[in-house]
């Protein structure tokens, strides 16, 4: 799903960021967007992803794809997904890359649909991620909830919608989720939420907030009230962990994550501005250790050949690489049997965590009263 203007201020697309944060917007309105090879390789599946859907609906005489065996099959998969959608639901129609205008609720925006599915009473976005990095969830998700605002009201004379559902489609994080919403409880949102706080980012208003919103944000390296949320944990630095309370503790593991990043974040800005000239005080730019490389790999391997020794290191494929050669299908085929997890190491995470809590084993656990049968 892409956003209808490429530099829209309020897009969609970080709509997550400027809803939690307004001013940050125009804060970041003339930002260079350099762009990135994850971004390329997203915009090239959801190519890929619309001809194939496209042909499947009959749409486009010719099938897609592509030479890239991980997104060929996660495309496919992506298509079968959306065409599932449809069972259930009367005459369903779908749309694939539908236009839709946001501007209802936010200034001059508009955005693009990966696929819309229309029905008698049901309303459904399907979105598709192809990144890995991040696992996004399609409950609350901003983003999705605007575009489904945007074609609602595009739909409504035709349909009565009273129904919505948005779809997160993420076949390289095996993440595939649904939230149903009601048109009435949407719409509140929208009226409550969405409609006052664009006006707020649109005129640069409303005050500056830290969290998990900051990762996208171009300005994230120099905010100043990103560093003075991190700048919070500074109150524990000379305590040792033995002497804080266990509510402490839980409040510096909420705020670990995002101090690290913004840390990396900082020494990260801090090069970029060295490297164009900037100096800070204390500070200068060396050359970092590098390691030694073959001039011409071919002419290392023939020399080593010729006096009569192996050049070459023989190692099996790892299991990412290995599914990539095979796809997913034909690896569960072949060496589905073959595959073993071991347990993983005990993390700390927050409750909300989709993942099964371990058992610890305490000392009071090895001395209580076995249960009798």
């Amino acid at each position: 799903m892409s956003d209808g203007k490429k530099h829209a201020l309020l897009s969609p697309s970080a709509s997550h960021r400027w809803i939690n944060c307004p001013p940050s917007a125009r804060l970041t309105e003339f930002y260079t967007d350099t762009g990135s090879g994850y971004a390329q390789e997203g915009t090239l599946a959801h190519s890929v992803g619309e001809a194939k859907l496209k042909h499947r609906l009959g749409l486009a005489k010719k099938p897609s794809k592509c030479n890239d065996s991980e997104m060929d099959e996660g495309t496919d998969d992506y298509v079968t997904f959306v065409m599932e959608q449809m069972d259930g639901l009367s005459d369903p129609k779908v749309f694939v890359e539908q236009r839709v205008d946001c501007s209802l609720y936010i200034p001059e925006c508009s955005g693009t649909c990966d696929a819309l599915i229309i029905s008698d009473g049901v309303l459904q976005i399907c979105d598709l991620k192809y990144g890995r990095g991040v696992r996004v969830a399609a409950e609350g998700n901003e983003q999705l909830m605007i575009y489904a605002l945007s074609a609602l009201s595009m739909f409504e004379v035709i349909y009565d919608i009273h129904t919505i559902r948005m779809s997160i489609f993420q076949p390289r994080l095996s993440n595939c989720s649904t939230w149903e919403v009601s048109r009435e409880k949407l719409e509140r949102w929208a009226e409550e939420t969405l409609k006052p706080t664009a006006q707020l980012a649109w005129a640069g208003n409303g005050n500056y907030k830290a969290g998990d919103h900051c990762q996208f944000c171009k300005a994230k390296a120099e905010c100043r009230e990103r560093a003075k949320a991190n700048m919070e944990l500074a109150v524990y630095d000379f305590f040792e962990p033995s002497l804080l309370e266990n509510d402490e503790i839980a409040a510096i593991l909420g705020k670990v994550d995002e101090l690290t990043a913004w840390a990396s974040d900082i020494k990260d800005y801090a090069l970029s501005e060295a490297l164009k000239g900037v100096r800070f005080d204390g500070w200068k730019v060396v050359e970092g250790r590098s390691n030694r490389k073959y001039t011409d790999e071919a002419a290392v391997a023939n020399a080593v050949t010729e006096i009569g020794l192996d050049p070459y290191e023989h190692k099996i494929l790892g299991i990412t690489a290995m599914t990539s050669l095979l796809g997913k299908k034909r690896f569960e085929e072949t060496l589905g049997g073959m595959i073993h997890k071991p347990t993983g190491k005990p993390t700390l995470v927050l409750e909300t965590d989709g993942r099964k809590e371990i058992h610890i084993n305490t000392a009071a656990d090895d001395f209580a009263d076995p249960i009798e049968n």
